[in-house]
Order: C-alpha cells, then sequence, then structure tokens
C-alpha cells in the first residue's frame, strides 16, 4: 500500500483594490492630488472650449491650449474633470480605483481616436496632439491610481502588502509586540 504525502499548497491570497484605508492614510493624499490636479486641468480645457462657441460636433474644431476641441469634446472634459474633482474629495481607494478606471479609458481613447483621425467618424476632433494628450493623462492617472498599490517592493507597512501577504504580516506583527 503507496503512503502519499500530504502537502500543503499555499494558495495567494488575492489582495481586493477595494478594502478599507484609514481617512488618514498617507497614499490618499496621492490619488486625491492625482484626480484633483487631472480633474482642474480638464475642467479648465472643457470651459475654455465652450467659451469659444465652437459647434457641438464641427469636426474641424478649434485650438484652445494646444489641443483640438469642439463642443462634444469641451462638455466630455468638463463632466471628466468634474468626476475627478469628486473622486478628489471622496479620496481613498475610490479615488485610486477612479484613477486607474480612467486611465485605462484615456489611453483607450487615444487608440479609437488615432484609428479615426483622418475619417468622418472623427466627432470629437482630435489631431495628433489630442491622442498623445490622451495617451500622456491615461498613464499619469494611472500611475497616481497605482502609487502604493501596485509594485514588488512595497513596505512591509502598506495595507496592499499585508493583504497579500497575510501569513507573514501576522509573524511581524507578533514580532513587533514582544
Amino acid at each position: 500500500m503507496a503512503t502519499h504525502a500530504v502537502r500543503h499548497v499555499r494558495r495567494p491570497v488575492a489582495a481586493r483594490l477595494d478594502e478599507h484605508l484609514p481617512v488618514d492614510h498617507r497614499l490618499s493624499k496621492v490619488y486625491r492630488v492625482g484626480a484633483g490636479l487631472t480633474g482642474l486641468l480638464l475642467v479648465l480645457f472643457g470651459v475654455l472650449g465652450l467659451i469659444d462657441r465652437i459647434g457641438f460636433f464641427d469636426t474641424g474644431g478649434d485650438r484652445v491650449l494646444g489641443l483640438n476641441t469642439n463642443g462634444a469634446l469641451s462638455v466630455l472634459s468638463i463632466l471628466v474633470g468634474l468626476l475627478l474633482c469628486f473622486g478628489m474629495l471622496k479620496g481613498g481607494n475610490f479615488a485610486s480605483t477612479l484613477n486607474i478606471v480612467l486611465g485605462l479609458l484615456f489611453i483607450a481613447s487615444g487608440f479609437v481616436n488615432l484609428a479615426l483621425l483622418d475619417t468622418g467618424l472623427n466627432f470629437l476632433a482630435f489631431h495628433i496632439p489630442n491622442v498623445l494628450f490622451s495617451f500622456v493623462v491615461g498613464v499619469m492617472l494611472m500611475w497616481f491610481g497605482m502609487y502604493g498599490r501596485v509594485g514588488s517592493a512595497l513596505p512591509h507597512d502598506n495595507p496592499y502588502w499585508r493583504a497579500r501577504h497575510p501569513e507573514e504580516a501576522e509573524r511581524e506583527q507578533r514580532a513587533r509586540r514582544r
């Protein structure tokens, strides 16, 4: 009769991105600053675009702050900017997750609008600087959102590291109590 060795396979614990962080956690400041600055920039761009009274779907567009725009892009920029400002006010994991999601959407928008540049479907009047702006803002928002949540060298007092390594975090906690 053969005996089988019992192996304990340690399954990785999935860290939830919506775990609660204390309101005054230092990472929340990074998420808030990223959302707030980007939101204010987008609102400014949108308001300046609406002041010029450009046609709503005018594909020729007009230049505002070095970028092409029309009424639709201006309104969309204001709405996304206000959403980011709301994320700044809410803070915490909400701001972080919002930054990540909107960052991905900005990058996707850059690719979609790059494909639509010289077509009749370019309803947002994008030109190459707009595409580059979408890519830069997308990467910047993702960086702000992922800061302190993703990485190979997170400090052991980081709540995301503790969630991903509960056994090791518990050992360190017990060692500190001694």
